[in-house]
């Protein structure tokens, strides 16, 4: 199982075992993930602003909406107008260019026929273009503008403007017909505008008395966006030998095994750890996991609400 698999799944537990463990009944437990975002506002607003969340259409979807639409919009202004529907194209701050939004346009032998932000690289031949992990964009965006349905979706990474480091990037492309020769028109945006992507070995991590290493696969708090979530994700790799000190949650908390095998003791009651394991640890219960094998332990911790200082107490 994939990582984002297995984080998906132990999402889908932590809402079960709370509901198993009277934590919520099982009616609220549907409604608590909404009412948490509402926490800065209260009665009819709170019920409100949740009914508008619930009932609105994602983020993501409403851009792909808009970039379809747009790429259509070009290509029936380059079939009826031709080549003069290009300055239109590359005039800035107009509909078709604005901020990191524009549309570019390809013959299907792979020549750049409009590129709003590097003007100097219209002409160029971009057939055998590729991203930042050597996937053949060039020749797929081709191959989409060409296919039976003349148009879809193409993924690859790609650096935001002033940045150096890939980003998932999502273009859709739609076959046109310029002057009776095939050609392409196409636009795009980055997911992690819309959809939060992190790599393990970007995220924060610290380490703990000795070969402890935890890191914070998601925290509400690392983000300059609200994502209307209250709980984190923290990674945590025990190396053979090791052992967390006993400590105390004011809240509940979920640990899901990935690899390596242990014991927790929960209220001095142990409970051996596998591969594939989840086990719930009820609020203010003392706990301590150690690393029993040869290998390390990797799990991931959950926390709802999300992991505090104030939260946890070290017990010598």
């Amino acid at each position: 199982m994939n990582p984002l698999k297995k984080i998906s799944f132990v999402l889908f537990l932590l809402v079960c075992v709370l509901v198993s463990a009277g934590c919520v009944s099982e009616k609220s437990a549907a409604n608590d993930e909404n009412n948490s975002l509402a926490e800065d506002v209260s009665g009819a607003a709170a019920e409100e602003q949740v009914g508008n969340l619930r009932d609105a259409p994602s983020e993501v979807l409403l851009q792909k909406e808009n970039i379809t639409s747009k790429v259509q919009a070009a290509a029936a202004l380059i079939e009826e107008t031709g080549e003069e529907s290009f300055p239109e194209f590359r005039q800035p701050e107009s509909e078709w260019f604005i901020d990191d939004f524009y549309v570019f346009v390809w013959k299907t032998d792979g020549t750049r026929l409009v590129y709003p932000p590097d003007l100097s690289g219209e002409g160029e031949n971009m057939s055998e273009l590729q991203d930042f992990m050597g996937k053949p964009i060039g020749k797929l965006f081709i191959e989409t503008a060409l296919s039976d349905g003349g148009e879809g979706w193409v993924s690859y990474y790609w650096p935001k403007p002033g940045e150096n480091e890939p980003s998932l990037k999502y273009t859709f492309i739609k076959g046109v017909s310029l002057n009776g020769e095939d050609c392409l028109v196409g636009s795009g945006f980055y997911a992690d505008d819309y959809i939060l992507t992190k790599n393990l070995d970007e995220c924060e991590h610290f380490s703990r008395e000795g070969n402890i290493y935890i890191t914070n696969l998601f925290h509400p708090d690392l983000y300059d966006r609200d994502v209307y979530l209250n709980y984190s994700i923290a990674h945590t790799i025990l190396a053979p030998g090791e052992a967390l000190a006993p400590h105390r949650m004011k809240n509940p908390e979920i640990h899901y095994l990935l690899e390596g095998e242990g014991v927790i003791y929960i209220e001095d009651l142990p409970v051996d750890l596998r591969p594939g394991q989840m086990v719930y640890i009820p609020a203010n219960a003392t706990q301590s996991t150690h690393n029993i094998g040869s290998v390390n332990l990797t799990f991931l911790a959950i926390n709802e609400p999300a992991w505090r200082v104030e939260n946890e107490e070290i017990l010598e």
